[in-house]
C-alpha cells in the first residue's frame, strides 16, 4: 500500500518512503523518511513508490493532530527527517490523501535466466512430491479403489470442451494481429541470439550470447523480426490416442508435429479433420498402470454432433494482412490482441490442470500427454549419457507459451541509454508491441515494467542513486 497526497499547496513537494514498523493493526505506525530539498526520490532496482507529504509535514496544527514524531536521521543529510504517526490517523479523514491499493506487487524482480548447461526446476520440489505420494498411499490403504476420472479414463472433460475453442479462437486470433501490428510497430531481433526488441532501433545493452559474441564484444546485430520471433511455435507430437503407446524413437519421423497448444486443445475436445483422435464414450478398463482395454461401446446409441463445436478462424498469411490506417484503430487492435493473449494463457492453465502436459528439463522440447514420448532427440548439455533421452517433467504455462520479456521503453525516452539499464523494466513481447501500439498497461505486468521508477536523465543523477 503507497499513500500520497493529491493537494496542491505553494510548498515545495516533498518526497518520503514508508514502511510499517509493527505487525500488529492497533499500533502499527508508519515510518517516513522525509527530504525537504529533494522534489523526486530516484529508485534503483528494487524501489518503492514516491509520494508526497510536504503540507502534512509543514503545518504545526496537523502535526499536533496526528500526534507526528518528527526526528532527524543519523548519517543522512541536515534535510533528512524521520517522521512517525499511527496507521489509524493516516488517510482516514483527509480527502487530500490518496490509498493505493493493488494485488500484484509494486516491483518485481525479471525472470531468472537460466544457462545451457542447467537444468530446469521442477515446478513442486521432489521432496513435496515424494511426501504427498506417501500421504496418498496411506490414505489408500484399506479401501476400495476409487475410479479415475476423466481425462485420465479416457473421456473428455465436458466443461473444459468450450475453453478449448476458446484458446483455439484465441492463438488464432493474436497471430493475425500481430502480424498487422507489427507492420506499424516495429520489432527488431537479434542475427546471432534469440534476443528481441521493441522499437526502431535496438536496445545499446552488451547482451548477445550468439556465435562471435567476443569479437562483437556483446553488441548485437539488429535485423527485422517476425511474428514466429515474437510469439514463440512450441510443437508437439500430434497423439492419435492420448492413452495408448508411447512413441518410439523408431516412430519420429512418421508422426506429424503440430503446434503444442493446437495439440492440447485438440486433446480437450476440439474437432479438427486435419488431425484425427480417438474419442472414447466409455471409460477405459485399466488392467495394470500401463494396460488398459477399450470399453464396448456396441450398446450405445449413434453418437449426436456436439453442441460445444464452434467455427474455427483462419489464419491469413503474411502478404493479406492489412496494417492499421489511424492511430485510434492501431490502440483498438492492440486491446483486441491483449485481450486475445490473456485469454489463450488464462485458458491454457485451464487445460493444463485437468490435461497433463510434459517438458523437458533440459532442452525446450514438449510433448503433450500423460508420460514423454522415447524418441532420443535431446541435444542439450550432456546429452551423450542420457543417450539422448529426454528428462521428461511436469510443465509449466511458460513452457507452452513463453512471454519472451523485453526491455520496455519508456514513453519519455525514445531510446534506451546503456548506463541507465537498472532503472529500466521488461515486459513480455506481445505485451510491450501492444503498450507501445495504445493499449493501456495490464496491472499484472506493471511489476516488472517499473513504471513508478524514476529514471535519470543524465550520468550523474544515476550515480546519485542509493
Amino acid at each position: 500500500m503507497s499513500c500520497s497526497s493529491s493537494s496542491s499547496s505553494s510548498l515545495s513537494p516533498s518526497s518520503f518512503s514508508l514502511l510499517p514498523s509493527s505487525a500488529s493493526t492497533a499500533k502499527a505506525t508508519f515510518v517516513f523518511f522525509y527530504s525537504s530539498s529533494s522534489s523526486k526520490r530516484f529508485s534503483g532496482i528494487r524501489a518503492s513508490r514516491s509520494a508526497y507529504l510536504g503540507s502534512l509535514l509543514s503545518h504545526k496544527r496537523i502535526k499536533q493532530q496526528l500526534n507526528l514524531d518528527v526526528a532527524p536521521v543519523k548519517g543522512a543529510r541536515k534535510d533528512c527527517q524521520r517522521a512517525r504517526l499511527p496507521t489509524q490517523c493516516f488517510c482516514q479523514d483527509h480527502p487530500s490523501s490518496v490509498i493505493d491499493k493493488s494485488s500484484y506487487p509494486q516491483n518485481a524482480d525479471f525472470p531468472r535466466y537460466y544457462s545451457k548447461r542447467e537444468k530446469k526446476p521442477f515446478p513442486i520440489p521432489i521432496l513435496e512430491l515424494r511426501r504427498a505420494a506417501r500421504e496418498r498411499q496411506k490414505k489408500a490403504r484399506g479401501k476400495p479403489r476409487r475410479p479415475m476420472p476423466p481425462p485420465k479414463n479416457g473421456m473428455l472433460v465436458r466443461s473444459l470442451i468450450p475453453v478449448a475453442y476458446e484458446v483455439m479462437n484465441a492463438r488464432i486470433l493474436l497471430i493475425n494481429n500481430l502480424k498487422r501490428l507489427m507492420k506499424v510497430v516495429p520489432v527488431r531481433a537479434c542475427k546471432y541470439c534469440n534476443e528481441i526488441h521493441v522499437g526502431q532501433t535496438g536496445h545499446p545493452f552488451k547482451s548477445c550470447r550468439g556465435l562471435h559474441a567476443d569479437k562483437r564484444r556483446g553488441l548485437h546485430e539488429w535485423t527485422n523480426a517476425t511474428v514466429e520471433d515474437v510469439f514463440l511455435p512450441i510443437e508437439a507430437y500430434h497423439l492419435f490416442d492420448r492413452l495408448g503407446k508411447r512413441i518410439s524413437h523408431e516412430e519420429r519421423f512418421s508422426i506429424p508435429r503440430v503446434p503444442a497448444i493446437v495439440e492440447l486443445c485438440v486433446q480437450a475436445g476440439v474437432d479438427l479433420p486435419d488431425l484425427p483422435t480417438k474419442r472414447r464414450r466409455k471409460p477405459v478398463i485399466r488392467i495394470r498402470k500401463s494396460e488398459i482395454i477399450d470399453a464396448d461401446e456396441d450398446d450405445l446409441p449413434d453418437p449426436k454432433p456436439d453442441k460445444f463445436n464452434k467455427p474455427i478462424l483462419d489464419e491469413i498469411p503474411d502478404s493479406d494482412a492489412i496494417p492499421p490506417s489511424s492511430a485510434e484503430e492501431t490502440a483498438s487492435l492492440s486491446e483486441e490482441t491483449l485481450e486475445a493473449w490473456d485469454t489463450l494463457r488464462q485458458g491454457t492453465g485451464r487445460l493444463m490442470r485437468k490435461y497433463a502436459v510434459r517438458v523437458c528439463g533440459y532442452c525446450p522440447e514438449v510433448h503433450v500427454g500423460p508420460s514423454g514420448h522415447k524418441a532420443q532427440n535431446c541435444g542439450a548439455f550432456k546429452h551423450q549419457q542420457r543417450n539422448g533421452q529426454h528428462g521428461w517433467q511436469a510443465a509449466v504455462l511458460d513452457d507452452l507459451i513463453p512471454p519472451r520479456f523485453v526491455w520496455h521503453v519508456p514513453a519519455t525516452e525514445p531510446e534506451l541509454q546503456r548506463e541507465l539499464r537498472n532503472f529500466y523494466g521488461q515486459a513480455p513481447a506481445v505485451v510491450e508491441l501492444c503498450v507501445q501500439g495504445g493499449a493501456r498497461v495490464p496491472e499484472q505486468y506493471k511489476p516488472t515494467m517499473r513504471l513508478d521508477v524514476g529514471i535519470p536523465t543524465n550520468l550523474r543523477e544515476a550515480e546519485m542513486v542509493v
